[in-house]
């Protein structure tokens, strides 16, 4: 088999593993899944996620049982036995170990936390593996609709240079998603972001990754994030139309393109690129490639 057939094997136990993350896996239910022998199933696991099936496994099942101790006032006895954990006392210590406190104290703290937030292994194959397409006179199909926003603060994690998501991801040492994602006051999902000249000091990225919280936040900052204040604003919204997986860089740059020749009066606006940052939704081929950016309504 080739690569690719591989990496959907992967991928395909990845949802497996997703959909009964509170039942018993076994090494050989994933071989069954699979069609290959657990030894090879290991293997191949290993080499394309970075970690053993159990040890994936593992994270996966107390990153979820974090966040429903974050949103809940369940017993921390019945989330272990929810996601399999034989007792307290060994939830107890898989999930001090992972993330560096106490189920009970989190429970009560709600800090935020370094969540697994696992990458679908055939997107990151078949994006490293694809043929290079001149998509720069794609323009894709899309919607919009203007969005309103209250006062609120941003927490972000700014890197030093980087103007995309990509050289972001090669300067920045940590999943920032997964700490994002544990953030329980946070208004919105978490967003990457094209910072303008005026939240942006001198020698930080032009792009970065972040939350919005409520005005009034005085909550942790996590270790490396920073926070600052964004006014109440308006936001064109652009939705592009839902997308395979394997064409998810056409969407994206196809919606880019059809902003950049968008005429706002079409909406009874103009640009304020000065009150908030442009961001970006995370890009799931469900729902299409989403961006929203600042405007001033002009009627």
């Amino acid at each position: 088999m080739s690569n690719i057939d591989h990496a959907t094997v992967i991928s395909n136990l990845q949802e497996y593993i997703e959909r009964n993350v509170d039942k018993n896996i076994t090494l050989h239910s994933l071989a069954q899944q699979a069609g290959y022998s657990p030894w090879h199933v290991a293997k191949m696991f290993k080499e394309f996620t970075g970690k053993s099936p159990f040890e994936y496994i593992r994270m996966l099942r107390l990153s979820k049982a974090a966040l429903t101790l974050r949103d809940s006032d369940k017993k921390v006895i019945d989330v272990a036995l929810d996601f399999v954990f034989d007792s307290h006392e060994g939830f107890t210590r898989a999930f001090k170990r992972q993330f560096g406190i106490s189920p009970k104290r989190y429970q009560k703290d709600t800090p935020p936390i370094q969540l697994f937030k696992p990458y679908p292994v055939l997107d990151y194959f078949t994006y490293e593996n694809r043929n290079v397409e001149d998509l720069s006179n794609t323009i894709a199909t899309f919607s919009t609709e203007i969005l309103n926003f209250p006062p609120r603060k941003m927490i972000l994690k700014r890197g030093e240079k980087a103007r995309d998501y990509f050289e972001y991801m090669n300067e920045i040492d940590c999943d920032v998603w997964g700490i994002l994602i544990s953030i329980k006051e946070a208004l919105y999902e978490p967003v990457g972001m094209w910072l303008p000249e005026n939240l942006r000091p001198d020698g930080t990225s032009f792009y970065a990754q972040g939350v919005e919280v409520p005005a009034d936040y005085n909550g942790v900052i996590p270790n490396g994030f920073e926070v600052i204040d964004l006014p109440a604003c308006q936001m064109l919204m652009f939705q592009g139309e839902p997308f395979e997986d394997v064409n998810f860089d056409k969407a994206i740059v196809g919606l880019v393109n059809a902003i950049k020749s968008y005429d706002p009066a079409l909406s009874d606006c103009r640009w304020a690129n000065e009150l908030a940052p442009r961001i970006q939704l995370e890009p799931q081929g469900y729902r299409g490639y989403m961006e929203a950016r600042p405007i001033i309504q002009t009627s």
